[in-house]
Formats: structure tokens, sequence, C-alpha cells
């Protein structure tokens, strides 16, 4: 592992530009970077940021969020969790916290400006790129190719080989499912072949 790698890993793990933010939030919450990457990895998780399970727990996806996600790698969590296969790297690495009426604040756009190019660099050996979410679809595609999740996901073969929209695995987006049976049927199978592909 070169020492500038170490050094990223180091100063992302101590950031705390987001404290003030943080803390004006209703949650009123310190910063908790989940770092969760080595250079290796050949498949990578762009996600949008921890809940507050992950926050706790300092564990990505570890969550029923996860639970769903796993299932539709068809992986087990030993896999999933393998730092020198599966890199996580979310637009956001710690819990935004919510709103004053509850709701989700959105990852800061500040944290993948600070972070993101710079840990992208190191991931050298990728395969597979999992974007999860409208943040990681813009970001990753540019917002002229990801408008919307459902239209973003909808077009998932024209991101082939290299990357695979999604939707959030959240079971909030239980009624999305059902309503978007293409993604069961069409999406799942390939994705999971792509997935063990990238793995072998």
């Amino acid at each position: 592992m070169s020492a500038a790698f170490t050094s990223l890993k180091d100063d992302l793990s101590g950031c705390a530009i987001c404290a003030d933010r943080f803390a004006a939030t209703a949650t009123h919450h310190t910063p908790r970077p989940i770092v969760w990457f080595e250079k290796s990895a050949r498949i990578l998780i762009a996600g949008q940021a921890p809940g507050t399970k992950v926050h706790e727990a300092g564990i990505p996806f570890g969550d029923r969020s996860g639970d769903r996600l796993r299932d539709w790698l068809a992986i087990d969590a030993e896999a999933f969790y393998d730092r020198s296969r599966i890199a996580i790297v979310p637009m956001a690495f710690c819990f935004p916290g919510y709103s004053t009426t509850g709701s989700d604040l959105p990852p800061p756009a500040i944290c993948a400006k600070t972070w993101r190019s710079q840990i992208l660099d190191h991931l050298t050996d990728l395969r597979l790129t999992l974007l999860i979410g409208a943040y990681a679809q813009k970001w990753h595609l540019g917002a002229d190719k990801a408008s919307n999740v459902t239209g973003t996901v909808q077009n998932w073969r024209d991101h082939l080989p290299n990357a695979i929209p999604l939707p959030h695995p959240s079971w909030r987006n239980t009624a999305w499912l059902k309503a978007n049976p293409w993604f069961e049927t069409d999406l799942l199978p390939v994705l999971r072949s792509r997935v063990q592909k990238a793995l072998l």
C-alpha cells in the first residue's frame, strides 16, 4: 500500500469539514466518516450516505437496506464486506442528519468535491461500478444522462459493461419495485452475473 493512499485514508477518517453543518441539524451529531475501500477493489458501490444505524455501528449498509442490496447482488455478507474486492464509496462518508421535520438531509456536496476524485484515482482495478440513487448517478454519468432515477435505471443497458445504475435498496422503495417488475426480471439477472464475473 502506497504512503499516499494510506495518508488519504487517514485524512478521510479524521475529516471534520462538516462538523458545524452536522451540529446545526436536528440530530446535532458529530462527523463519523465510514471508510471502506482498498486499492485492489474490483467492484465500486457508489451509494448516497450512511444512515443512522450505519453511523452508530460504523459498518456500511449494516441495516435492512444492506440486506436487500446483498440479495440483489446474490452475495453473502463475507463477500460484500471484503474491502479488497468491493469498495463502498458513497457520495458522503458521514450521516448527513435529519431536518427539523425528520426528513433525510442530502449528502453535503463538499464531501464528494473534497474526496471523491482523489479516492477513485487510487481504485485502478475496478471492473464494475454500481450507481445507487440519484446523487451517485448524476456524479458518475452526468446530469444529462441521469435526470431521474427511474429513467436512468430503465436505461441500465446503456451503461454496460462498466456500470449499472440501481435504485436505493431502502425499504421505502418497495412500492417502486412493485411498480417496476422489469427490475427483478430483466436487470437483476444481469447484475448478478456481472458481479460474479467482476469478482473472479
